[in-house]
């Protein structure tokens, strides 16, 4: 009975979460980004600030406007039977926390470092195991792409715990200098819905000789 209370009460947590998705992630965290990085928070004194003001890191001068997440691009979910009934809640995959760093170049481009964290969460019809994501970082000018990069995230989460975190750091994202001014920064989680990892099987032996009777002869 204590088991099913403790998922019942996490299971609600997770599905609020869902609902603040976007919130959640928009939160910066300047002891986060020490920890990612391993350097400087690059936040300047204080730490957090607002979050579509942008920075500016002596003595350069360097724009760095704080990261965005766009609607929808927040969370992941997935469900036992249709979507929307949060009773058979799989899982979800959420971005947690963002950071970033800007430095000016000699050229008048920007290098952009962006650290962000993701958080997997069972549902009440969920189970352990391994979750990925697609993690997306993108530069935008005008709205339009200057450079985007895709990592697929693995996220644990062990048998016995309820939650599980991944990182992903992405370096060197360069800003052409003549848009090293008014730029965006988006983090989003796109792509196919998250799903557990699977091993590879090997075809039944019927299907691999079905398969290589139909493959076409060279020269044909």
């Amino acid at each position: 009975m204590r088991g099913m209370t403790t998922r019942a009460l996490f299971s609600a947590a997770c599905i609020g979460l869902a609902l603040a998705g976007a919130g959640a992630a928009r939160a910066e965290s300047g002891g986060f980004f020490k920890n990612l990085f391993g350097g400087g928070s690059g936040e300047g004194s204080g730490g957090g600030g607002s979050l579509m003001a942008p920075k500016a890191f002596d003595p350069n001068d360097v724009y760095c406007p704080a990261v965005f997440v766009p609607d929808g691009g927040a969370a992941i979910q997935a469900f036992a039977g249709a979507a929307g009934d949060n009773t058979r809640l799989r899982h979800q995959i959420v971005v947690s926390r963002l950071s970033r760093e800007c430095q000016a170049r000699g050229d008048g481009s920007v290098s952009v470092r962006v650290g962000v964290e993701v958080r997997a969460m069972l549902g009440p019809a969920g189970a352990s195991g391994r979750f990925d994501a697609p993690v997306t970082v993108s530069i935008k000018y005008n709205e339009q792409p200057v450079m985007s990069r895709t990592h697929r995230v693995a996220i644990p989460i062990p048998a016995g715990t309820a939650q599980g975190e991944a990182s992903v750091i992405e370096n060197d994202l360069i800003v052409p200098a003549d848009k090293a001014w008014g730029y965006d920064i988006e983090v989003t989680l796109a792509g196919q819905k998250a799903k557990p990892v699977a091993r590879r099987r090997k075809p039944a032996p019927e299907a691999a000789n079905a398969a290589q009777s139909e493959a076409p002869v060279a020269g044909q």
